[in-house]
C-alpha cells in the first residue's frame, strides 16, 4: 500500500470514528481535547496557498487580474488585454481548481485563446487560493486545489454609527489605462440590508517597454454588484446578482501576436451570475447550515469576423444551474462538515461558417464531508471525503457516466510553540473535463467524441514546515499534483478523447516581517511541470511551464501624515526547454511597482492615491503567457504594459 493511500486511509478512519458522537456533545479523548482548526488565512498560507485580504487589496489597487496576483509567486496570470488573461495556479490553469465567486462555481475555460474568466477587482473582499490537497467542501472537481473570491457587502463598507452609505471612486492612468469610475449605495435598515455597486473602466491599447502599441488590449470592462439581504428571528436570506462584462476591439488570437493578425473586431464576453442563499444568525452546537442556489452563464460573442470558409463568427455560451445544502457540527472544539451538491451545466458552441451548432450537457451530483480538529497534544488534523456521480452528453446525444470518490487528509504537528511541520494529500474524481470546449468551434461534422472516453482523476502530495515567532513568519511547502486522462480535442481526427497526464512538482517558500506600522513579506516558488513524462510547452493552455518567480512587497505607514507607501517587485527566471522543438528561451525579468495614498484624518472618508507600474519600463511577457515560436510564419508573445502612471480618488459617505 502507498503513503498517499495510508494517509488518506488515516484521515478518513479519523473521521469515521468521530462522526458518530456528533449526536454526544463535546468530545474529549483521554486527555486529547478537539478544537477547531483555523479555516481562514491562517491555515492556507501554512500548506502552501495564498490569501488576499481587504488590506492587501488596499495596497495593491488592481486594475485586472495581473495586478491582483502581483505579490503572489505561486500564481501566474498570462499577459495581454481583457479576457486573454489566463489564471494559473502552479503551471495549472484554473479549469483545474474549484473556482467559485460567493460561492457560486465558476464555468469552464473555454477556448484556448481566452482567459479563464471576466473578474472585475473593483468588487472583490478577498480571494483564497488552495493549492494542493483541497478539502471535500471546497467543490466538486477540486484537482489541483480552489480558488474562492469573495465580494464585499453593505456591512463591510458601512463605517461605525452608519445606516446607510455610499462611496464615489475615480482614477486616470497612462499608457492605455484610461478613466475608471466606480459608485455604490449600501445600508442596513429594518431587518434588510442592501447594497448596488457599478464599475466602469475605458481606455486604449497600451505600450510595451519598447514603446510598441500591443494590439487589443484596452481596457472596457463594466459591471454591477447587487445584494439584498433579509433577517427575521434566527435567519437570513441573501439575494445577489452580478455581471461582468468585457466589450472592446480584440485581436482574433488574444493571447498571442502573428504577423497578419493585425486587424481588430467587436468582442463580448460577459458572465452573470445570481444566487439565493439561506443562513442561520444563530448556529448552535448541532445546526449551523448553509443552503445556496444559483444560475450562472457566460457568453463569448466574435462577430463580423471574415468569412473564409474554414473562419467566421463565432459565439460560445454556457449556462449552468445549482445548489449546495451543508450543516456544520461542533465537537468539543472541533467541527465537522456535511452536505450534498449539484450542478447542471449546459454547453452550445455556434461554429464556424456553416458548420451545425453544437449543443452538449454535464450533470454532476455529490455528497461529502469533512472535519477539521486540534488535538491538545500538537496535532491538527483537516480530513474528509466526498462520492460524485457524473454523466456527459455530448453533441451526438451520445451518453458517458461514470461516478467515483475522492479523499483528503492533511496532518500537522506543532513541536514547539510557534514551528511545526506537516503533511497532506489527496485522490480527486473529476469527472469527464470538458474545458477549452472551443476547440469545436469550427470542425467538421464527424467530430465524435471517443467511446472509450473516460473521466479524470488528480493525486495531490504535500509536505511543509512553518515558524511563527510573533513578527517573523516563515514557511516551506513542498508539492507535487499529477492529473491523469485529461482530454483533448483532436485536429484531425476530429475525436475527443483522453490523451493526456500532467504533473506540476517544486516547492515554495514564504516569508514576512511585521512591525508596529508595517510589514514585509517575499514569496519564492520553483515549479516543473510535465505532460505524458515530457517538457510542457509555453503555449499558453490548461498546463504551462512557470520555473522560479520570486516577489517582494512592503508597506509602510506615516499615521502623523496620514500617508501609507509601499512597492513590490516581482521576478521571474529565464526558461528554457530541451525539447521546445519551435519555441524560443523565455527571457528572464523584474518588475517594480510603487505607490504612496494619503487619507486625511479631517477630510474623513476621503482618500487620494498615486501609483506606478513596472517603474522602469521592462520589456517582458508574463509567465504562463505564449512564448515565442518560429512555427506557422512566426509568434509573438503578448508583451506587458510598459511604466504606468495612475491617480486615483474615492470618497465615503
Amino acid at each position: 500500500m502507498n503513503r498517499t493511500l495510508r494517509l488518506l486511509l488515516a484521515g478518513a478512519s479519523t473521521l469515521a470514528i468521530v462522526t458518530p458522537a456528533m449526536a454526544q456533545g463535546p468530545v474529549q479523548l483521554e486527555g486529547i481535547v478537539l478544537s477547531l482548526v483555523d479555516e481562514g488565512q491562517e491555515n492556507i498560507e501554512a500548506t502552501g496557498g495564498t490569501v488576499i485580504t481587504s488590506e492587501d487589496l488596499r495596497a495593491l489597487d488592481p486594475q485586472n487580474v495581473s495586478d491582483l496576483f502581483s505579490r503572489e509567486s505561486t500564481v501566474t496570470v498570462a499577459g495581454g488585454g481583457g479576457p486573454a488573461k489566463r489564471i494559473h495556479v502552479l503551471g495549472m490553469e484554473q479549469s483545474n481548481l474549484a473556482v467559485s465567486v460567493d460561492g457560486v462555481p465558476e464555468v469552464d475555460t473555454s477556448w484556448h485563446h481566452t482567459g479563464s474568466a471576466v473578474i472585475d477587482p473593483a468588487f472583490l473582499k478577498a480571494v483564497e487560493v488552495e493549492s494542493g490537497a483541497a478539502s471535500a467542501d471546497a467543490g466538486f472537481g477540486a484537482a489541483a486545489g480552489a480558488v474562492r473570491y469573495e465580494t464585499v457587502s453593505a456591512q463591510d463598507m458601512l463605517m461605525a454609527g452608519q445606516n446607510v452609505g455610499g462611496r464615489a471612486r475615480l482614477s486616470y492612468g497612462s499608457n492605455g489605462q484610461g478613466a475608471s469610475a466606480s459608485l455604490a449605495s449600501y445600508g442596513i435598515a429594518d431587518g434588510f440590508d442592501w447594497l448596488v455597486m457599478l464599475h466602469k473602466q475605458d481606455g486604449d491599447d497600451y505600450e510595451d517597454g519598447d514603446g510598441n502599441t500591443i494590439l487589443g488590449t484596452a481596457p472596457a470592462t463594466a459591471g454591477v454588484l447587487a445584494k439584498l439581504g433579509y433577517e427575521f428571528e434566527t435567519h437570513r436570506l441573501e439575494l445577489a446578482y452580478q455581471r461582468d462584462q468585457d466589450h472592446a476591439d480584440r485581436t482574433i488570437k488574444m493571447n498571442l501576436g502573428l504577423a497578419d493578425d493585425t486587424i481588430l473586431y467587436p468582442m463580448d464576453v460577459t458572465t452573470d451570475r445570481l444566487s439565493l442563499t439561506y443562513t442561520s444568525t444563530a448556529p448552535t452546537a448541532a445546526w449551523d447550515p448553509k443552503v445556496q442556489f444559483y444560475v450562472s452563464s457566460f457568453d463569448y460573442d466574435r462577430p463580423d469576423y471574415v468569412e473564409d470558409g474554414a473562419n467566421g463568427d463565432m459565439r460560445l455560451e454556457e449556462e449552468q444551474f445549482g445548489g449546495k445544502a451543508e450543516n456544520r457540527f461542533e465537537l468539543g472544539s472541533g467541527t465537522i462538515t456535511a452536505g450534498v451538491d449539484f450542478n447542471q451545466h449546459d454547453y452550445r458552441v455556434d461554429s464556424y461558417g456553416d458548420n451545425p451548432t453544437r449543443n452538449f450537457q454535464t450533470t454532476q451530483l455529490g455528497t461529502y464531508v469533512q472535519g477539521r480538529f486540534e488535538f491538545g497534544n500538537g496535532f491538527d488534523l483537516s480530513t474528509g471525503a466526498r462520492a460524485d456521480y457524473m454523466r456527459y452528453t455530448d453533441w451526438n446525444n451520445e451518453r458517458f457516466s461514470d461516478a467515483g470518490l475522492s479523499a483528503n487528509a492533511t496532518l500537522s504537528y506543532e513541536f514547539r510553540p510557534g514551528f511545526e511541520v506537516f503533511a497532506g494529500a489527496s485522490r480527486t474524481f473529476m469527472g469527464y473535463d470538458l474545458a477549452e470546449y472551443g476547440y469545436l468551434h469550427a470542425r467538421a461534422d464527424g467530430f465524435v467524441t471517443d467511446p472509450d472516453f473516460e473521466a479524470s482523476s488528480a493525486r495531490n502530495v504535500k509536505v511543509g514546515f512553518n515558524a511563527d515567532t510573533g513578527p517573523w513568519q516563515f514557511g516551506v511547502t513542498y508539492f507535487d499534483t499529477h492529473i491523469e486522462d485529461m482530454p483533448e480535442y483532436g485536429w484531425t481526427d476530429l475525436v475527443l478523447t483522453n490523451a493526456y497526464d500532467r504533473r506540476s512538482e517544486g516547492y515554495t517558500l514564504n516569508a514576512a516581517y511585521s512591525w508596529g506600522a508595517g510589514r514585509a513579506g517575499m514569496t519564492f516558488t520553483d515549479v516543473k511541470t510535465t505532460e505524458n513524462g515530457e517538457e510542457t510547452l509555453p503555449s499558453s493552455g490548461s498546463f504551462v511551464p512557470v520555473g522560479k518567480t520570486a516577489t517582494l512587497f512592503v508597506d509602510q505607514e506615516f499615521a502623523q501624515y496620514d500617508l501609507k507607501v509601499g512597492g513590490s517587485i516581482a521576478w521571474a527566471g529565464s526558461l528554457n526547454g530541451e525539447d521546445w522543438g519551435t519555441f524560443y528561451e523565455m527571457d528572464s525579468y523584474t518588475v517594480v511597482d510603487a505607490y504612496a495614498e494619503w487619507q486625511p484624518e479631517r477630510l474623513h472618508g476621503a482618500t487620494l492615491r498615486v501609483g506606478v507600474e513596472n517603474l522602469f519600463d521592462e520589456t517582458y511577457f508574463e509567465r504562463s503567457s505564449y512564448a515565442a515560436n518560429s512555427a506557422r510564419g512566426g509568434i509573438d508573445p503578448i508583451y506587458a504594459a510598459g511604466r504606468t502612471f495612475t491617480i486615483s480618488t474615492s470618497v465615503d459617505f
